[in-house]
């Protein structure tokens, strides 16, 4: 491998691991069930129903 590929690969994995820590942050703050009921509350807005 050259110097550039080897680059590329330290980055793709350095990306793919703060990735999935902001995931496992994300999850674990609960993040998920606000953007949840945000999304439901557009939508039911967009409808007219709320």
């Amino acid at each position: 491998m050259n110097k550039e590929k080897k680059r590329q690969a330290y980055f793709s994995k350095g990306l793919l691991i703060a990735a999935v820590l902001l995931l496992l942050a994300g999850i674990n703050q609960n993040g998920f069930a606000q953007v949840r009921n945000k999304a439901i509350r557009i939508c039911y807005e967009c409808i007219g129903i709320g």
